[in-house]
């Protein structure tokens, strides 16, 4: 469904462009919200409950699934949205698995939820890397930008690395095969030194794109202006974190129009929790 138009990995920054593509010289946003609430049963339902779906609990847990993402319909400026796409992306290009779901960080029905916007890890050989996202689901890059570079500061600081740790070691599900090592790993006693040795944070940025308004079919000459546009992107992304040690790893969207895409969501969403 999302087609890979840049893919480039290195060792401290890297880059991954998308796009949903056209059909009928419309952009699919429908296609893509269909793509994108195919995984929210994984996204917000816990692994042993996710892993209990069967025939007979199907349309329940789905339903569950729905009404766990929020509760009203102050819908449009939410980033829950935004988790979701990351969370596809991740598992799509990067063979991750989710640890926890961000879902659960609710304290209250309809609050936006906290801290990272993704908890996913990828085992290895030597352990666990872990990868901790930052989502701007924007229509303007440039604000995007400003925005998530500010949050990274104060995301990285120590004291806010261990009051998350905390948060995920209390939301983490006993049943989940890797929960022991994430458990050791994220524990107090854990140096950071030793947790930043195996660690990334994917940075999932959406926006209105320039070229993506003026083509109405994935073309060569589409995907030349799309490359051109994410290289500048990168360029000004990772100008504005050079002062961070860790590795990075951006994630461009570029969409035809946001508002669209979230009045298809947020209709798929109503739909399922009807079910």
């Amino acid at each position: 469904m999302l087609q890979l138009v840049l893919h480039e990995l290195a060792s401290d920054r890297s880059i991954t462009g998308l796009c949903a593509g056209y059909e009928a010289k419309k952009w699919r946003h429908s296609a893509l919200a269909d793509y994108l609430m195919e995984s929210l049963p994984d996204f917000c339902l816990t692994y042993s409950e996710y892993s209990e779906i069967g025939h007979e609990s199907a349309v329940r847990m789905i339903r569950k699934a729905a009404k766990a993402v929020y509760s009203t319909g102050k819908f449009k400026n939410r980033g829950e949205f935004g988790e979701l796409l990351l969370h596809v992306i991740l598992k799509m290009t990067m063979n991750t698995l989710p640890a926890v779901s961000k879902i659960y960080y609710k304290d209250a029905a309809n609050d936006t939820v906290k801290g990272f916007d993704a908890v996913h890890v990828v085992p290895s050989a030597s352990g666990l890397e872990l990868w901790l996202g930052e989502v701007k689901f924007y229509e303007d890059i440039s604000a995007a930008i400003r925005d998530v570079t500010g949050e990274l500061e104060q995301h990285l600081a120590a004291d806010y690395l261990r009051s998350e740790f905390v948060a995920i070691l209390n939301k983490v599900d006993e049943h989940w095969p890797h929960a022991q090592q994430l458990m050791a790993l994220l524990d107090e006693r854990t140096s950071l030194d030793q947790v930043f040795n195996a660690f990334c944070i994917p940075v999932l940025l959406t926006y209105d794109g320039k070229s993506t308004a003026e083509h109405e079919s994935f073309s060569e000459e589409y995907k030349e202006a799309l490359v051109a546009e994410m290289r500048n992107i990168k360029e000004r992304f990772d100008t504005r974190t050079s002062a961070i040690p860790h590795r990075i790893h951006l994630f461009l969207v570029p969409l035809k129009t946001k508002k669209i895409l979230v009045e298809e969501l947020h209709a798929k969403l109503e739909a399922m929790k009807a079910l």
